[in-house]
């Protein structure tokens, strides 16, 4: 709206660039034009305020198919005024000198009209369109018609009205509609999921089977290994016995080509001693032979002596004695003395 001070019984407007300012003064035009700024007197003077920016209009109304089902449409027409002194002339765009308030409602005024006849020709063609069809294709056949027949409307052009462009927002059933004719969809997108469920707990199953293979797999080549090490054990065991064995047999084999060596030896020596004590008992028998008794006797008496013990004293009896001497005085005796 347009600011309007008051100075001295003289009121000042100015407006703003959007705006289009009609000034009469005494029936003649006086000011006209926009974002004007100027003196006036309150009671001389009759103001029009008429706004020629774009607008937006959003509107909402029912409509029914062809299979009288009531559907909701939602959309946004966007409209300028593009003849500012006729839209004046055709509407109320009057405001009060004093506060430049709109003495009416000639926004609301175009709202009505434009909405009234955006809904005429929706309700033409929905009502020859069923409702799956609406709701698929209904948006572009509306906006198409709608738009066609705002610009053929006589009394648009006539207000001094420019439809920019139109837009349809949506067409929506009743809720329980809505609800009804989501349902297959809604069913299929479930069994669509209960299906990628099943898949995925298939899948899941089939990895789950491929992991308990594997680790029996595992397990059965862990335990062809552990039998291939007990094998392996026992061949190394009972090659270390055998090697063991050969061992001790052959340790045991020269242990006894030791001892019969060694008998071999003892025997030789044994033999060697045997022949040399019988050779030098031979020498000593003969040698014992060549003497003659006497001598022998004197032998005896002299090894006898050497191992008797020892003699403190010795007592002669008289016929010990008188043998001696008989024994000495023989022939024989004196022969060899």
């Amino acid at each position: 709206m347009a600011d309007i001070t008051r100075r001295f019984g003289w009121r000042h407007l100015r407006s703003a660039p959007t705006a289009h300012i009609r000034h009469h003064k005494r029936g003649r035009l006086t000011h006209d034009g926009r974002g004007l700024s100027f003196w006036y007197r309150s009671l001389s003077a009759a103001l029009s305020e008429v706004p020629v920016d774009d607008r937006e209009l959003a509107m909402a109304f029912h409509a029914r198919t062809a299979d009288f089902q009531d559907v909701t449409v939602q959309a946004t027409v966007t409209y300028r005024i593009s003849d500012p002194a006729e839209a004046a002339n055709r509407i109320d765009f009057s405001v009060d000198p004093d506060s430049g308030n709109w003495r009416g409602t000639p926004l609301e005024q175009i709202a009505t009209l434009l909405t009234e006849t955006a809904q005429q020709h929706t309700l033409d063609v929905l009502a020859r369109t069923p409702l799956a069809v609406a709701l698929v294709d209904g948006v572009a056949a509306v906006r198409e018609r709608v738009a066609t027949g705002l610009a053929a409307e006589p009394r648009l052009p006539a207000t001094g009205i420019e439809v920019v462009t139109v837009r349809v927002v949506a067409i929506r059933p009743e809720a329980e509609v809505e609800r009804a004719l989501r349902t297959p969809a809604r069913e299929q997108i479930q069994q669509e999921a209960d299906r990628a469920t099943y898949e995925r707990r298939a899948v899941a199953v089939e990895r789950e089977r491929a992991i308990a293979e594997n680790e029996l797999a595992s397990q059965i080549e862990l335990a062809r290994r552990e039998e291939q090490l007990v094998e392996q054990r026992g061949t190394n065991t009972r090659r270390e016995a055998e090697e063991k064995a050969a061992a001790d047999g052959v340790r045991t084999e020269a242990e006894a080509a030791r001892k019969v060596r060694l008998a071999h030896a003892d025997a030789e020596a044994a033999r060697a001693t045997g022949a040399a004590r019988a050779e030098a008992q031979a020498a000593w028998l003969r040698v014992h032979g060549e003497v003659d008794p006497a001598t022998l006797q004197a032998l005896a008496a002299t090894r006898l002596a050497e191992n008797l013990p020892r003699i403190e004293s010795i007592t002669l009896s008289p016929d010990v004695l008188t043998g001696l001497l008989a024994k000495l005085g023989r022939p024989e005796s004196r022969a060899d003395a």
